[in-house]
């Protein structure tokens, strides 16, 4: 079973592609949405141990977290030991799932994939990317977004450039969404033939 590691900067287009993956019957395990659910499910008592008043009757309060963790080195690395190894978790058994279901490819949507050296968990790397001004214009359209909170988003993540000349394959989400599903068809074909000429 290949892995791919789906990975780009804010705005870039990851969510949007990493459906495009799941259209041509490639498992995603979105590290994101893993942890959207703990935080309404098995992370809640942890973090509220760890955290007094962070949580409530919904799950964690990502707001009052966030004061908590935020510009606090140390808080967040305690806040990582406990969301890390139950993400791990939730991507073993995703692991077993599409192993039994015969998948031959499976994708990992990871936002953070260099900044916490995923790669090494993965058999390629897919960064998507598309041009600053469009990068910019699709974050800022977002609701509550800012330029000030787009800038400081930019500043924790690895430049866009050193992604892509990390990256095994490079997608262009700038040329819509046709010319993207192209791009995600001819990387599925390429990666099959090298790893069934490898015997990998």
């Amino acid at each position: 079973m290949i892995k791919i590691g789906l990975t780009g900067s804010i705005g870039m287009g990851k969510s949007t592609t990493g459906q495009m993956f799941v259209q041509r019957g490639c498992p995603l395990h979105d590290a994101d949405a893993v942890v959207h659910e703990l935080y309404h499910g098995e992370a809640v008592p942890l973090i509220e141990a760890e955290f007094p008043g962070t949580t409530g009757p919904l799950g964690v309060d990502r707001a009052v977290l966030s004061q908590k963790v935020i510009g606090n080195p140390e808080a967040m690395r305690r806040l990582e030991s406990i969301i890390h190894p139950l993400v791990r978790a939730e991507e073993r058994k995703f692991f077993e799932k599409a192993q039994s279901d015969k998948a031959d490819i499976v994708v990992l949507d990871i936002p953070l994939l260099y900044e916490t050296h995923a790669q090494d968990r993965v058999d390629v790397v897919v960064v998507v990317s598309a041009d600053e001004s469009i990068q910019r214009r699709r974050v800022l359209e977002r609701p509550g977004m800012t330029a000030e909170k787009f800038e400081a988003i930019k500043a924790k993540q690895m430049p866009d450039a050193e992604k892509r000349s990390r990256a095994d394959y490079v997608i262009d989400t700038g040329k819509g969404l046709e010319a993207a599903a192209r791009q995600v068809e001819a990387i599925l074909d390429d990666v099959r033939s090298r790893f069934a000429q490898t015997g990998e």
